[in-house]
């Protein structure tokens, strides 16, 4: 039996996580436990709470299952059930998704989404992150048109319910970007490149203090062919395996080149 955790970091009641959670949970040998924020928390990227505790709710699904809420972040999520909140529940899979707009390129540094699915590659589980781009297709922040989540659904679902699922180790994620409309491919991709145009704006100002916009929502990105903003802006399903390492190698290598005795030197 091979138990899933569903999360994500739009919130519980989202129409992509049910959307995911209603396939799922069709298939056999599959237990699914769904714990997510009780309400949006996209863009909060590996915040975790530690000042204060967590609490916990249960959610009435209309099929009768229950699923957890929590005022914690996605990261959370993934404790809590690693940790044993459900009783005998241990994941053995991480889906997180289906989130509600794209998450590509250096954006996933900032992304609640797939923050979730790190968390588990941290704790040694395979994890997916999934998400949707809208109908209208942009590629900027911009909610344009209605999400259709049904290919995204569906993909998820064979990949969960495949004899082999996914051929990633569990330091490795497999983050998953749907076109909107119908896709026209599907392509194994490297991150892209964003071309970010935040700018400092003066909204508001008070005896004081000042309030400022910083953060755009129109940004660009480099058309490299092969990475997951170019596949989905040519409308194909995007996979990217991401892992956590972050070390430098060849930075390790200049930086034995230098005598570091003498930062120690009196």
């Amino acid at each position: 039996m091979l138990e899933v955790l569903l999360t994500n970091d739009d919130g519980i009641e989202a129409e992509g996580l049910q959307t995911l959670r209603r396939a799922l949970v069709e298939l056999e040998d599959v237990r699914v436990v769904v714990i997510a924020p009780d309400g949006n928390r996209s863009a909060m990227a590996r915040s975790i709470t530690t000042r204060r505790p967590l609490w916990v709710a249960e959610v009435d699904f209309e099929d009768g299952t229950v699923g957890y809420s929590t005022d914690g972040t996605p990261v959370d999520c993934v404790r809590l059930a690693n940790l044993g909140l459900v009783g005998d529940f241990k994941p053995g899979l991480v889906v997180s998704g289906i989130n509600h707009g794209a998450n590509l390129g250096d954006d996933i540094t900032y992304s609640g989404t797939v923050a979730a699915a790190l968390e588990a590659v941290v704790l040694g589980i395979p994890s997916i992150a999934v998400s949707q781009q809208a109908a209208g297709r942009q590629l900027d922040y911009v909610e344009r048109g209605r999400y259709d989540f049904a290919t995204a659904a569906a993909l998820v679902t064979r990949l969960v319910g495949s004899p082999d699922r996914v051929p990633l180790s569990p330091s490795t994620l497999l983050n998953i970007n749907v076109p909107g409309g119908v896709p026209v491919g599907i392509e194994v991709t490297e991150l892209g490149k964003r071309v970010y145009r935040d700018e400092l704006r003066l909204d508001q100002e008070e005896e004081g203090r000042r309030r400022y916009w910083i953060y755009g929502s129109a940004p660009g990105f480099e058309d490299v062919p092969g990475t997951d903003l170019a596949a989905v802006a040519a409308g194909k399903i995007a996979l990217t395996p991401i892992h956590f390492d972050l070390t430098h190698r060849p930075g390790i290598e200049a930086l034995e080149q230098l005598d570091l005795e003498r930062l120690l030197a009196p």
